[in-house]
């Protein structure tokens, strides 16, 4: 559907976009190779900023070719199985994601070509823009496709958070960070549910940011206790707080309670963003 007065993304946000997608990719792929291996439960999956910004700035680049598949009218089977698998490798090949020229990996990475050029990119160029001067949307995205946001979001914040966290525990130029695959659907879940708190309480009770952060807070605790508890049963729980102090059971800790509020007052400011996307019929060949 196309809303009125709405522009395409803007740049800005494609990169963040792009980050995190490439944040999901790393942490999908590494922790299926690492339970291939060693069969580990928790399914730890890793990446770092650096790699999050260099997904960014490499998609970019990927964009512009995607849109150059209009030349391709005809013969469009030339350019999604041939054309632009090539230039996706050869990209991944100089930035150093390709080392070893194995047909696994080749056979990989040629499948994620095919992805991003018959799904992700059309995906995100038929996303829309309502800027601060318009009305934001009262549904915005689908909720799957919001869950789906805040379950690769969640990746992105454990990465980060991990990666800083261990610059001062063990100095790592690479930041490399990690998180689990678990994750996922345990931020997804939490997130999308703190984000109907927000728009019941913010909009129907007319509750500001600092009265619903304890109800934020509150849930954000309970949601990652019970998450904790199952996933233990079965070993796959990838967090262990029993060395920290201020923790229960060793599955939650206050002194991550700082942390829990930045992101709990800036999922609201997600929220707000996701309400103003909309999803058009076309795709925009017209990007900033």
């Amino acid at each position: 559907m196309s809303g009125g007065g709405g522009r395409r993304l803007p740049r800005w946000m494609r990169l963040y976009f792009y980050g995190m997608h490439g944040v999901t990719l790393d942490v999908v792929l590494s922790s299926v190779r690492g339970f291939l291996d060693d069969g580990d439960p928790r399914l730890l999956g890793f990446s770092s900023p650096y790699r999050c910004a260099l997904h960014s700035l490499t998609h970019l680049l990927l964009e512009k070719i995607y849109l150059q598949k209009r030349r391709f009218r005809r013969r469009p089977l030339l350019f999604h199985l041939v054309l632009y698998p090539a230039l996706y490798v050869a990209l991944q090949t100089l930035v150093g994601d390709v080392r070893a020229a194995s047909g696994a990996q080749l056979a990989v990475q040629y499948v994620l070509a095919l992805y991003f050029a018959s799904i992700f990119h059309g995906g995100l160029l038929r996303l829309q823009y309502q800027g601060p001067g318009t009305k934001a949307s009262p549904q915005g995205l689908p909720g799957p496709l919001r869950f789906a946001f805040f379950g690769m979001h969640g990746f992105l914040d454990e990465v980060l958070f991990t990666s800083a966290f261990g610059l001062f525990e063990r100095p790592d130029r690479t930041l490399r960070g990690h998180t689990s695959l678990w994750s996922f659907p345990m931020y997804g879940s939490c997130s999308f549910v703190v984000e109907k708190l927000y728009l019941y309480l913010h909009f129907e009770r007319g509750w500001g940011a600092w009265r619903r952060l304890p109800l934020y807070i509150g849930f954000v605790y309970t949601w990652e206790f019970c998450w904790g508890l199952v996933l233990r049963q079965y070993r796959a729980c990838s967090w262990d707080y029993s060395h920290y102090p201020l923790n229960f059971m060793g599955l939650v800790t206050l002194l991550y309670l700082p942390g829990w509020v930045c992101l709990s007052l800036y999922q609201d400011v997600l929220s707000n963003v996701l309400l103003r996307v909309t999803c058009t019929k076309e795709e925009a060949v017209d990007l900033a």
